[in-house]
């Protein structure tokens, strides 16, 4: 299963995104099972709908964010909120960092994400191109 972070769905959805051609593939070909979490949803609002200024083009990303994970969009929990406060203080990650690393770990999931600096260069995620070429 591949648990994709916000990152990953906003890249697909911006042409001018480096990562786009990647993270497209990856989620209109991926090599396993794609997965998400609830906070997903409020991301790529916060960044498509509101910094962006496109709040249609948010709905879309969300909608294709449920239609694609279909009944793996993880509800964060009490146990996944202390995993990833635990996890943020270890890492020195924010705490949405740290929730998708908590639920990639709790499910023996892979994290993807384009955030190179504090996911992908610490060992705790894969980049879109390593995701669909292991």
């Amino acid at each position: 299963m591949l648990l994709l972070d916000a990152s990953i769905w906003i890249a697909a959805a911006t042409p001018d995104n480096r990562w786009e051609s990647a993270a497209g593939s990856l989620i209109r070909r991926p090599p396993r099972p794609l997965a998400a979490l609830d906070l997903t949803l409020y991301e790529v609002a916060n960044v498509v709908g509101v910094r962006y200024r496109d709040p249609a083009g948010a709905k879309t990303v969300a909608s294709l964010v449920r239609r694609r994970s279909r009944d793996r969009l993880v509800p964060l929990d009490p146990e996944l909120f202390d995993a990833a406060l635990a996890l943020a203080a270890e890492h020195g990650l924010s705490a949405y960092d740290a929730a998708y690393v908590a639920a990639a770990r709790r499910h023996g999931w892979t994290l993807v994400s384009i955030d190179v600096r504090d996911l992908v260069s610490k060992g705790l995620a894969v980049t879109p191109d390593a995701a669909l070429y292991p």
